[in-house]
């Protein structure tokens, strides 16, 4: 028996567990929501921590990514064994461990139970669920556990915040209690082995990592350079597994033989099952979610839905939000002398930045639908369902579940691919991941649906959303087929599943998702969009050299406002004697006011074509004019002019950037108008230089988003593939091949859509 005092003031307790078993739910009520999100460094896994204090102690709770097995295959798997071994210097080793189970299936969740208890620190089980596992027939005694198992196990209902107190307790008592050495559960042969790895390298080698390098026949951990691991101690890995093998011991084999028999006698005296398995409440559920036809269109319907409100929710939010954006435009113009800084301000900032802040309601009722399918246990459902579909082009349903992350985001989408064993299936669903519509994609849809089929009934415009949404996925699945029959070709692996049972979402956990996401996406406009446009400002601002515009244009400008100013001053004065009230849009009724009114009406008239004139000279002879300019032959069968091809252009490090580079091209293109005008009347007044004729017809809509539907348009997703893969090659040919399937999607969609006189 050893002492294990908390080595500091503040206790520190790492929570583990399967996924499904609410860890996370209990990470939330014992932090109260005081949670820290971030990055390990080095490696893409998510670092979270929270605050906490209770029974007169502070407590930091260290939420360790969720797994079956403390066995890593990878340096983002080994982040939770160096974090449980004190390996981190970021990190110090815990004081108490948590791990919570699901009672429900505890012979499973044991396996890595036994893993934790060899490291020999102060453990606490939380065994979660115990409703759903009565009403299942099972009667768990935790008295008889705990003299199986000499820790701490104490019943919670995470999601209805039953049993934190005792928890609490039993965390705060751990943290002053002697660690009770538990029995190695493998057989003596092997025991002995380990024991000769753990002296047998350069420095003492703890007790765990011994056994996991003679398990890993996989030779991950052996080329992973780890401290203590030297040549010699590698040399003897071979003949340990030989001898073990001639023992009836093989490896990796071994593990599971050994942690599940001690799993089934720890389980054996506590807990009493029925005789027959119950039917239960998930089956029948089950007997119509995952039925093929059936189940089909259920998935079906739930995404028509889901579009649907993100098509409700944007008209008054965008309304308020523009509002919003236009008054913050006005102020910087009014505060901020004429010049370049007020031009930056007002037409690159507020409303570049703002410009994309106009789709977060959408994108918050897009996460809100995907937290709650998630959380309540629809998702491993439709997992299920798509392996059908996705067998049939080569790949198996572990592909669904990265693929559908990637709807908000492909980064977490292509990290999830680590999940899939099969080395080509995984390098099919990266490469296929960034074709999901994620929600940098949102601001483009809502753009031209809401501006373009705004006369349509609402439930037309969720279709459209609906469809742009299914173009990728249908796409996606294309190329998949493509991928596993050419360069990437190889078996379909077989897909076993884990379907949760169905519960409550809880609430906090939804909305701490969707607010997660959101202000993801926030940060992401405040952050690269912002840096972005003030680099697409200046190109599109300067070289802003007058000897470029019209022979006396400036002076005819500074005449006509002069004169404007004149008009206005004596149209007010009379206004104001008369004492009529006039109406916005008419002229007066009073003959002699209606005179004035019309003097000054062309006037204004002129001012603004004048003004008009100088900022599009200035902005078609800018650097990014020029750049436009020179691929608008490419993209003119598009139906783009060059404005949209320099927007596309300055897109391609994020393709959100798109909508707020439309709106700074638009703002030092347009002129001064004494009304800012929102980026959809901007849109549906634009015309060919030169011309009457409408830049932004149905078709042209419908290329643009099918463009940026396919279009590879995200530097940090290319990065992370590249990590991901290990390889430059892959991310290169993905940006060319989604490219060059984006190019051809928008031509035939333009070309056909005004063939057929859409």
């Amino acid at each position: 028996m050893t002492a294990a005092p908390p080595s500091t003031t503040t206790i520190s307790v790492a929570l583990i567990g399967n996924p499904n078993t609410g860890k996370s739910t209990l990470f939330n009520a014992l932090s109260g929501g005081r949670v820290r999100t971030g990055n390990y460094p080095g490696v893409t896994v998510e670092k979270k921590s929270g605050r906490a204090e209770f029974h007169g102690r502070q407590f930091k709770l260290v939420d360790l990514p969720g797994t079956y097995s403390l066995a890593p295959r990878s340096p983002d798997e080994m982040v939770a064994v160096d974090v449980l071994l004190g390996r981190r210097a970021d990190e110090p080793r815990p004081d108490v461990v948590l791990c919570i189970v699901d009672a429900s299936n505890l012979e499973r969740n044991f396996y890595l139970l036994s893993q934790v208890l060899e490291l020999g620190l102060p453990t606490v089980v939380a065994v979660n669920m115990m409703d759903l596992a009565e009403s299942r027939g099972l009667k768990i005694s935790l008295d008889k556990l705990a003299q199986q198992v000499p820790v701490k196990f104490v019943a919670v209902q995470a999601n209805q915040n039953k049993g934190i107190e005792e928890l609490k307790a039993a965390l705060a008592a751990a943290a002053d209690e002697r660690v009770v050495e538990i029995p190695s559960p493998f057989p003596q042969a092997f025991q002995n082995e380990v024991r000769k790895l753990e002296s047998a390298g350069s420095e003492p080698l703890p007790r765990y990592l011994a056994e996991r390098l003679l398990l890993d026949t996989s030779g991950w951990l052996a080329s992973a350079e780890l401290p203590g691991v030297s040549q010699s101690l590698l040399s003897e890995l071979p003949a340990a597994r030989e001898r073990l093998l001639k023992a009836g011991l093989p490896v990796p084999a071994v593990e599971a033989m050994a942690r599940y028999q001690w799993a089934g006698e720890v389980l054996k005296s506590a807990v009493v099952r029925p005789k027959e398995r119950a039917a239960t409440y998930s089956d029948k559920v089950d007997g119509w979610l995952t039925h093929r036809f059936l189940g089909t269109l259920v998935f079906m319907a739930v995404m028509f839905v889901m579009f649907q409100a993100v098509s409700l929710i944007s008209e008054p939010s965008a309304w308020l939000i523009e509002w919003l954006v236009a008054e913050g435009g006005n102020l910087v113009k009014a505060v901020v002398p004429d010049g370049p800084l007020q031009s930056l301000l007002a037409n690159g900032v507020v409303a570049g930045v703002g410009g994309v802040l106009v789709f977060v309601p959408q994108i918050l009722t897009l996460f809100l639908f995907i937290a709650v399918l998630e959380d309540c246990g629809y998702m491993a459902r439709a997992a299920y369902l798509m392996d059908k579909l996705m067998v049939r082009v080569g790949l198996s349903g572990k592909s669904f579940i990265p693929l559908l992350t990637s709807f908000a985001c492909a980064i977490p989408g292509i990290m999830a691919a680590r999940v899939i064993e099969n080395r080509r299936d995984r390098l099919v669903t990266i490469l296929i991941a960034p074709l999901m519509s994620c929600s940098a994609r949102v601001p483009v849809y809502v753009l031209l649906i809401e501006t373009f089929f705004a006369n349509q009934p609402w439930y037309f415009r969720g279709f459209m959303y609906f469809v742009m949404y299914s173009l990728g996925a249908v796409v996606g699945i294309g190329m998949a087929w493509l991928l596993k029959m050419t360069i990437l070709r190889g078996p379909t692996p077989p897909f076993v599943l884990e379907l949760p049972s169905y519960k409550w979402p809880g609430l906090w956990i939804v909305l701490h998702r969707m607010f997660e996401q959101g202000w993801a996406f926030v940060y992401r406009a405040g952050t690269l969009i912002l840096l972005v446009q003030i680099v697409v400002w200046a190109l599109a601002y300067y070289p802003h050299n007058s000897s470029l515009l019209a022979p006396g244009s400036l002076e005819r400008e500074a005449a006509l406002t002069v004169e404007v100013d004149k008009l206005q001053q004596d149209f007010a004065q009379h206004v104001a004697a008369v004492g009529e009230e006039i109406p916005a849009d008419k002229p007066p009724q009073n003959p002699e006011l209606a005179a004035k009114w019309k003097v000054l009406t062309v006037k204004q008239g002129e001012l603004a074509d004048v003004q008009g004139h100088i900022a599009g000279t200035y902005l078609e002879t800018s650097y990014l004019g020029q750049m436009g300019k020179a691929i608008e032959p490419a993209v003119k069968p598009l139906g783009w002019d060059w404005k949209l091809g320099a927007a596309a252009i300055a897109s391609f490090p994020a393709r959100e950037v798109i909508v707020a580079t439309l709106g700074t091209i638009y703002n030092l293109g347009d002129g001064e108008d004494e009304e800012s005008q929102s980026l959809r009347d901007q849109l549906k007044d634009a015309k060919w230089s030169g011309t009457e004729r409408p830049v932004y017809t149905i078709p042209v809509a419908l290329s643009v988003m099918v463009f940026f539907a396919l279009c590879a348009q995200c530097a940090s997703t290319l990065a992370i593939m590249k990590r991901e893969t290990g390889s430059y090659w892959w991310p290169v040919f993905t940006f060319f091949y989604m490219t060059g399937l984006a190019y051809i999607g928008a031509l035939i969609t333009y070309q056909g859509g005004t063939w057929l006189g859409l």
